[in-house]
């Protein structure tokens, strides 16, 4: 068992639902704001940053909704997993995004989440 801890973060996004999940899904879409670029071979994708490598397996996915990454060189029941809700009353979209992180890297995460979320709204137009 992992001594890592779930966290969760909350963003209003100004999109819809099919187009957000176009960006968190889809190799072309992660690429615009997570990655410099991504690769997808079935359930593996292949994110690249600066020249490195990770690989992530694709766990679950909901089209519209949501969809959960394992990174392949955790072995533990770690994910990371993006989830688009829409307010019943307002139709606000917003996005959540679940993560593991050793205690003292949590903030670390969150700072990494928020930045890279800031990306995302920026290719959106919900800046």
């Amino acid at each position: 068992m992992s001594d890592k801890i779930n966290y969760e973060l909350e963003f209003v996004i100004q999109s819809s639902p099919q187009m957000l999940y176009q960006y968190i899904s889809t190799p072309s879409g992660l690429s615009e704001w997570f990655a410099d670029n991504v690769n997808s071979r079935g359930e593996k994708f292949t994110f690249i940053w600066d020249g490195s490598e990770e690989v992530a397996n694709l766990l679950k996915k909901k089209s519209d909704e949501f969809i959960r990454f394992a990174w392949e060189d955790d072995d533990d029941d770690c994910y990371f997993e993006l989830r688009i809700k829409v307010d019943d009353i307002t139709s606000d979209v917003s996005l959540f995004i679940s993560d593991f992180a050793e205690e003292d890297e949590v903030e670390e995460g969150k700072l990494l989440w928020t930045n890279q979320i800031s990306s995302l709204k920026q290719v959106l137009g919900s800046a």
